[in-house]
């Protein structure tokens, strides 16, 4: 008599049937966002192994006592602790996010009013505290938490259209950005207030008011230009040529020295004449080494996620949603912007530095984070969405 043996039949994963919190997290997540942020990470470390020889020798003193790939071992451990990061907070329902990040904002508005305080001072700016085994950058953390808080804040008039909310997230900016000035970091001051700006004409800020803001703005630069030493210096060597221009000439002579294609892996030069070719001017050594389709790639990435977010804010109702990712890809996608255009030739230097690409450990935790929020605030459930008897994601 034979035997016919029978087996338990294996239950497939990352199914549309499997319930369990990884398959539903691979369902929800919009996967096509979640690549592209993951492309622009590995472009990054492609990168910083391109610009670690140029900061090495630099930083060396005009040799290689440091090992030249120094920045890009480091770059990898900071990636390697910034995507648990992520996928961290890309799997928090949206409500805990939300909770997380008004608490979050509150810590690190502390340490940033600590900041003149403990700081440490380096190239002439202090924006670092000192942790022993490295240093924090608490601005970099502040931007998302505080873009998040800021569309908390902006929701509210759907519960009570008396509260004072404009008024109210301006001055917290103005706050923000007085600060910042401190250090000094205009670049950031105008991330901050920009972003800000762009929410609170979202959140459906009357055109009159939003054309005062603009020309408070205008003010405001003219204001930095003349009393703010930093603002003055850097405008006046951009529309004047006034003072030194080396970086801005150097970094323009970089980026277009590779032509279409670039020099090759290594293979660059210029590079070696950059101030930070591994931070603020990585996007001109990726120039001069993969060519200009390999920049207008990294350009073609950033407006991708760009659309991406807003396509899906098309359907959304809720305003903290659309405010939130509102406010979260503006941050990424100005300061990518003006990294960009610094490189260039087109806007003064700010020493922004390129999200997901420049070297840092505070910016590649932070943006990891700001980008896994963004992809829990852009989660969607297929099952739920089907069903108007159940609760919808963003309330869970």
């Amino acid at each position: 008599m034979s035997v016919i043996a029978r087996t338990k039949p294996v239950k497939a994963r990352l199914g549309r049937s499997d319930r369990t919190w990884y398959s539903l997290w691979f369902w929800e997540i919009d996967r096509v966002l979640l690549v592209l942020g993951l492309v622009l990470i590995s472009i990054g470390l492609i990168a910083v192994a391109a610009g670690s020889p140029a900061a090495a020798y630099r930083l060396s003193g005009g040799s290689f006592q440091m090992e030249p790939l120094y920045f890009f071992w480091r770059q990898l451990g900071w990636v390697a602790a910034g995507l648990p990061v992520l996928i961290l907070c890309s799997m928090m329902p949206p409500r805990n996010m939300r909770r997380f990040a008004l608490g979050a904002a509150a810590f690190f508005s502390v340490l940033l009013v600590a900041v003149p305080l403990m700081g440490i001072e380096k190239n002439g700016a202090m924006r670092w505290i000192n942790l022993g085994i490295g240093q924090l950058q608490p601005s970099e953390f502040l931007k998302p938490f505080y873009f998040v808080t800021l569309a908390w804040l902006l929701s509210l008039p759907q519960q009570d259209r008396d509260l004072p909310v404009f008024v109210l997230t301006g001055l917290m900016t103005a706050l923000i950005g007085g600060l910042l000035m401190l250090q000094p970091d205009f670049g950031q001051t105008v991330i901050f207030v920009s972003v800000w700006l762009a929410m609170v004409t979202v959140a459906g800020l009357p055109l009159r008011r939003i054309g005062t803001l603009l020309g408070l703005g205008v003010i405001g630069v003219l204001l930095a230009y003349l009393f703010y030493p930093v603002a003055t210096t850097r405008i006046n060597g951009f529309l004047f040529a006034d003072g030194d221009t080396t970086q801005v000439d150097r970094a323009r002579e970089t980026i277009t020295s590779g032509g279409l294609f670039g020099a090759g892996p290594g293979a660059g030069e210029h590079k070696f004449h950059l101030p930070e070719a591994h931070t603020d001017y990585i996007f001109s050594v990726v120039g001069e080494e993969f060519g200009i389709f390999a920049c207008m790639a990294i350009a073609v990435l950033f407006l991708a996620i760009t659309i991406r977010v807003f396509r899906k804010m098309i359907d959304e109702e809720d305003s903290f949603t659309i405010l939130a990712c509102t406010g979260l890809v503006c941050q990424l996608m100005l300061q990518a912007l003006i990294n960009m255009a610094v490189n260039v030739g087109i806007a003064p230097s700010k020493g922004m530095t390129l999200p997901f690409i420049s070297y840092g450990g505070s910016s590649m935790i932070a943006l990891c984070a700001a980008f896994g929020m963004l992809l829990t605030f852009t989660r969607r459930n297929p099952y739920l969405l089907r069903s108007p008897y159940i609760v919808k994601w963003n309330e869970r």
